[in-house]
């Protein structure tokens, strides 16, 4: 919180402090008594969401504001591609195979943090959703490098919980995917996209169709795994069935070790403006 700022107002907490030490009354006990902004069941109300959208999109820009976080290296993943040495755990064979992109994961976001370091953990922060696998293996790499990196978590119906890796400070929780996805990329420098399922391709699409549509800069786009991602999805179908345009598959780049990504975003040139927003 900013301490620099004198106002000659109460401040809200300690109202709220004081709000507590009332006589207990039936008049105080009352719900309508409440401090409307320490009041959870009235802030969970269906009337209320575009506070509570408010509330997710402020909350973490101004803290990493305050940390003065100005890039971010994003990274999205797979929360079920275990780290090698637990491959036998894995649901699926394939699975098991993709566990050498934890490893890759983890060197990536080592030698980006290592750069990260330099400028204070301020420039090339990674920022992962906070989860196991991929996710996991992000944050672990910042920690491996003694850097700070961020985990953008998300309620779900089952038991969720940051990653042990994540350094505390930054690690957020959501209700809203939306806002997630947007603080995911307000600071991106780079996107690297590891294999994954449903919520991966959600994440890599919107991101994508950002970019396409001129709504985002672009940045370095980084698919790893080219056999894993050229088998599920067939880009130049879509190309040739008019979807999508030939320069579509420009903006973004294959690569399968972590010193190829890093050599990218390190020799990346911005592409000029498009003259016209392409067809999706």
């Amino acid at each position: 919180m900013r301490e620099d700022r004198h106002s000659p107002f109460r401040d809200a907490q300690t109202d709220r402090s004081t709000a507590s030490e009332v006589p207990d009354t039936p008049q105080t006990r009352s719900p309508a008594y409440r401090l409307a902004f320490a009041d959870d069941e009235f802030l969970c109300r269906d009337e209320l969401r575009p506070v509570r959208l408010q509330l997710e999109l402020l909350k973490p820009e101004m803290i990493m504001t305050e940390r003065a976080i100005t890039s971010t290296i994003v990274m999205f993943g797979g929360a079920r591609i275990p780290e090698p040495s637990q491959k036998h755990t894995a649901r699926t064979e394939t699975l098991a195979g993709l566990s050498q992109y934890y490893d890759e994961a983890r060197e990536f976001a080592r030698l980006m943090t290592e750069k990260s370091n330099a400028t204070g953990c301020r420039e090339n922060v990674i920022v992962t959703g906070g989860g196991p696998g991929v996710m996991e293996a992000g944050n672990r790499g910042a920690q491996d490098a003694g850097g700070c990196s961020i985990g953008l978590n998300i309620v779900l119906p089952h038991e969720q919980a940051p990653n042990l890796y994540v350094t505390p400070e930054l690690s957020f929780n959501f209700h809203y995917f939306a806002i997630r996805k947007m603080h995911f990329l307000m600071r991106a420098r780079a996107i690297t996209i590891f294999p994954g399922g449903f919520g991966t391709m959600d994440e890599l699409f919107e991101s994508l169709t950002l970019i396409q549509t001129g709504r985002m800069d672009r940045v370095p786009f980084l698919l790893f795994g080219r056999a894993f991602w050229e088998k599920v999805i067939n880009w130049e179908a879509l190309a040739d069935a008019g979807t999508i345009s030939d320069e579509d598959l420009d903006l973004f780049r294959f690569v399968d070790t972590a010193q190829e990504a890093v050599d990218i975003i390190e020799n990346w040139e911005p592409a000029p403006p498009r003259d016209e927003i392409p067809g999706r």
